[in-house]
């Protein structure tokens, strides 16, 4: 397995698989081209490589992240949303892409990395805390939804 940063639209929509619906390319164009938003795939090293490297390697897991930063308490980076391909769970993936993850944010300044979870989500929980996450507690989740 290896993980590449994604910077290539084409790439993104080559794990489409691994979202929640499919990209759309106005969202992919707008994540890409900020700085401080971060896209990570793992690919299963069976193939020749990535699409980004000239190979065909399949992305098996993404994580992405965003940096947010607050006058009083500099940047941190957010872990956005992680998916590993079913075929490919239970194989570290997921631990992997987390970790590099928060390297990538220690090599960007950030002085941490947080992640929201559902409590009843045991396998994120897991995965999270093999990763080295720590509990910091239990928080409401409040949104709104604009059309």
């Amino acid at each position: 397995m290896r993980i590449e940063r994604v910077t290539d639209a084409d790439e993104v929509y080559r794990g489409a698989e691994l979202y929640d619906d499919p990209p759309t390319q106005a969202a992919t164009l707008a994540f890409l081209a900020k700085p401080d938003h971060h896209l990570l795939y793992a690919y299963d090293d069976a193939g020749e490589g990535s699409a980004v490297t000239g190979g065909n390697a399949v992305p098996i897991g993404m994580v992405s992240g965003v940096e947010t930063t607050h006058p009083d308490k500099g940047t941190e980076m957010f872990l956005y949303e992680l998916s590993v391909a079913e075929s490919a769970r239970r194989r570290g993936v997921a631990v992997a892409l987390v970790r590099a993850l928060a390297d990538l944010a220690a090599e960007r300044g950030c002085y941490g990395m947080w992640v929201g979870v559902d409590l009843d989500n045991d396998a994120a929980l897991a995965t999270y805390r093999r990763a080295g996450a720590a509990d910091e507690g239990t928080f409401a989740m409040l949104g709104w939804t604009f059309d």
